[in-house]
């Protein structure tokens, strides 16, 4: 069968990936990340939360503190140092003008040239049910790409010396039903996994047994079907038009 999903466009030189929790990279995109670092690309995290209500057994400030760390490490072994948490509470993030702000705050900051975020559907895979943090960053995240280059919108940002940046081209959303565009990470998915095993509480906290080589690759198989390789990370794209 001929690749069905073309390579995700690699015009860019900034990518801002912008997702809720310590660890929703590492469940496969942390291996693109890997290989877009070792091209000389510049990735940075922006995390809504530090994750503090995501184990059980560790109560939310010694959690946050673990999972904070875990993360730093995480992005480490990809090549990402530029991590920056917004504090906002995990399992209750709202979808409101904070959050938009706290996002277009950190792209004007940063002047991507694209961003990379989660679903933000109801549902991802066999109609499991997308946890409620994901689907408002997902939504906060497209429209703070807006946000970030209209000046009217969150003038509070002009006077802390935040121009506005209308450079983002593109949001690309990874675990999407819809994927239009693949990344070839055969070279780069052990690194991948290894950025995974680094959140070790999180994952010791599951209370179930989880291997995360076995979970990586079975998924990136799927992708590399589509692709035309052996492991690839599945993204939709979205253009960010004038209207």
């Amino acid at each position: 069968m001929p690749p069905t999903l073309p390579p995700m466009p690699d015009d860019w030189s900034r990518l801002l990936t912008v997702v809720a929790h310590p660890d929703d990279l590492e469940y496969g995109v942390a291996s693109a990340v890997a290989r877009w670092t070792a091209q000389g690309r510049q990735v940075s995290y922006l995390l809504a939360t530090r994750g503090e209500a995501g184990i059980d057994a560790i109560a939310p400030a010694e959690a946050a503190v673990l999972r904070q760390a875990e993360q730093h490490a995480s992005a480490a072994i990809v090549g990402v140092t530029d991590v920056t948490f917004l504090d906002h509470p995990d399992g209750t993030v709202s979808y409101g003008p904070a959050l938009r702000r706290d996002i277009a705050r950190h792209i004007r900051r940063l002047r991507p040239d694209v961003l990379l975020s989660t679903t933000g559907a109801l549902t991802w895979g066999d109609r499991n049910l997308n946890q409620a943090d994901h689907r408002a960053v997902a939504l906060a995240a497209f429209d703070a790409a807006k946000d970030a280059g209209n000046r009217w919108i969150f003038p509070e940002l002009a006077d802390e010396g935040l121009a506005p940046w209308a450079g983002v081209r593109s949001v690309y959303v990874f675990g999407s039903q819809t994927p239009t565009h693949a990344i070839d990470v055969t070279d780069s998915i052990d690194t991948g996994v290894r950025s995974l095993r680094a959140h070790r509480a999180y994952l010791e906290g599951l209370g179930r047994d989880f291997d995360p080589d076995l979970f990586i690759k079975s998924m990136s198989t799927q992708a590399g079907e589509l692709a035309g390789c052996r492991y690839a990370v599945a993204v939709e794209q979205v253009n960010l038009t004038s209207v």
